[in-house]
């Protein structure tokens, strides 16, 4: 138990580093985004989000990449299964099966708390593991592998490993060697481009990223999305190319890690995780949504159940309340 306690902690701090947010919030601007062909993405403890709001909102979101996480529902609502066979299994505490977890998604399916699982049939997966990353092991990824080539081919799941990289998002621009782990939890590894990656094989082909992210990157009021329970923080960020600020742009989300939100992180995740700069060419929207440290004191996305055992479904507050944001994005100017 002490051990699973220094990983989780670990785990955590890993994603850390902290500085002051010093602006107010502007509500969040209707954009005509296009509602079809949403996509998420997210690292650590935004992977396993990710992976939960991809299969709760499966008829429209089209595509999830996955950065040193693991599959819907790996928990099974446990923090003690957290702590151990989804963060650093072994052979007493292996990951989770993915036979049982399908059978948790059609029992959700079924009542009506997730889209129906066809819906996962047309997506595309993209998933990533460090071979130095000591926190979530690549066993966790490659049960989230086997979870979604239950209902893709394997040509829709790509899976790329870096057997130096560290617990991080790997991007060019980052100065960060590649097999650390440490704040900003942004490492460099060569030329190799996560975020461009993971977005050209969710979304196709893509222009030449941008030299520079020109466009605004707005801090919103998020207060107004999320129910009390959430344990969502009243700020949150919209990257807007100029090009989206009349509509028919796509929408990308991308998820934090524990203690990388606003409340200890500032913008360093919205600045500097290397999405800005593929959408400014590519006409797309991304969304920054930020947690807060009142439900979680690390500031985790609930992938365990803190919020409630309605968790993973379209029911869970924080899923709940990032969708009202894609629907406000979507709504006309």
């Amino acid at each position: 138990m002490k051990q699973t306690k220094a990983r989780f902690a670990g785990f955590a701090a890993a994603c850390f580093f902290s500085f002051a947010v010093v602006h107010a919030a502007e509500p969040l601007p209707a954009l005509a985004a296009k509602s079809e062909n949403v996509t998420v993405s997210g690292f650590s403890s935004g992977a396993f989000m990710a992976a939960q709001f991809h299969v709760a909102h499966s008829a429209r979101v089209r595509g999830a990449g996955i950065l040193a996480g693991g599959p819907y529902y790996c928990a099974g609502g446990s923090v003690l299964k957290a702590l151990s066979s989804c963060i650093s299994p072994n052979f007493f505490t292996p990951p989770p099966k993915p036979d049982k977890l399908r059978a948790e998604a059609e029992k959700q399916a079924a009542a009506g708390h997730i889209d129906p699982l066809e819906g996962l049939r047309g997506s595309r997966v993209w998933l990533f593991s460090g071979g130095r990353d000591g926190m979530v092991k690549s066993a966790v990824v490659d049960a989230a592998r086997a979870f979604y080539l239950q209902w893709l081919p394997e040509s829709s799941v790509a899976y790329e490993r870096l057997p130096d990289a560290g617990h991080a998002m790997i991007v060019p621009s980052a100065k960060i060697a590649c097999g650390l782990t440490g704040p900003p939890y942004i490492n460099h590894c060569g030329d190799f481009d996560a975020p461009g990656r993971l977005l050209a094989h969710l979304l196709g082909e893509l222009r030449p990223k941008a030299q520079a992210a020109n466009g605004e990157l707005l801090a919103f009021d998020q207060s107004g999305f999320a129910r009390r329970e959430a344990g969502m923080n009243d700020t949150a960020y919209v990257y807007i190319p100029a090009a989206c600020r009349v509509g028919g742009c796509r929408i990308h989300v991308a998820f934090h890690g524990c203690r990388q939100n606003v409340a200890t992180a500032g913008e360093t995740w919205a600045h500097q995780s290397g999405y800005n700069e593929w959408a400014e060419t590519n006409r797309l929207l991304v969304l920054y949504p930020q947690t807060s440290n009142a439900r979680d004191a690390n500031g985790c996305w609930d992938w365990w159940g803190y919020t409630g055992s309605a968790y993973h479904t379209r029911d869970a507050p924080q899923i709940e309340a990032v969708w009202k944001m894609i629907e406000r994005l979507t709504e006309k100017l």
